[in-house]
């Protein structure tokens, strides 16, 4: 039996359409689609869109005073086999909401968990955030940040979709780097029994 792979992408826009929801699910899509090609796993996807349920986060200090759809969206995060974070810059660091939501999640949920880190801005000014507020975010989970992270500015976006062939070719070289450490954290697949090969 194949191995069920969970890919769950957060996008902490707070609007709707987004060019960083873009983003989260073209990286979504590009790693369900190397990790499924081989027929070896099954790989199921959810995006998370902040724009969406963020309110459900509000008035809750701790964690049993989550929304049954925000509680929700943490169990997703924590039980993913692959976390996709995006964010836009927004007062030089990611949105409060996308801070808040992993205010929830639990310290130990993401050990060793693959993590690829995206966030788009105004210009390229912006780009070391994936290196300054990301990465230190996700060490403190003990997760595995992937080793290239995506940045997009709005010039890589028309009307809300990719236009940029050098970010198509960031988002497939984040893909193929990261693809080894996300398959070294997949379970074996179950051995097939004799009476199955039998049959």
């Amino acid at each position: 039996m194949s191995p069920v792979v969970s890919i769950v992408a957060v996008s902490g826009s707070l609007h709707s359409p987004s060019k960083t929801t873009v983003l989260a699910a073209e990286l979504l899509a590009a790693f369900a689609d190397s990790l499924g090609s081989s027929g070896a796993v099954e790989v199921e996807t959810h995006l998370i869109e902040l724009s969406d349920v963020g309110r459900e986060f509000s008035g809750a200090l701790t964690r049993d005073e989550l929304k049954p759809l925000a509680a929700d969206a943490i169990r997703r995060i924590e039980s993913a086999t692959l976390l996709i974070v995006a964010s836009p810059v927004y007062r030089a660091s990611f949105t409060g909401l996308f801070k808040h939501v992993f205010d929830f999640v639990g310290q130990y949920s993401l050990i060793d968990k693959p993590v690829l880190l995206a966030a788009t801005g105004g210009s390229d000014r912006h780009a070391l955030i994936i290196e300054h507020q990301f990465r230190p975010l996700f060490s403190f989970f003990q997760a595995l940040t992937l080793p290239i992270g995506v940045y997009a500015s709005d010039a890589d976006f028309s009307d809300y979709r990719i236009s940029s062939d050098p970010l198509r070719e960031r988002i497939a070289q984040a893909v193929s780097r990261g693809l080894p450490v996300v398959r070294a954290t997949l379970p074996e697949p179950e051995p097939q029994s004799a009476l199955s090969i039998a049959w």
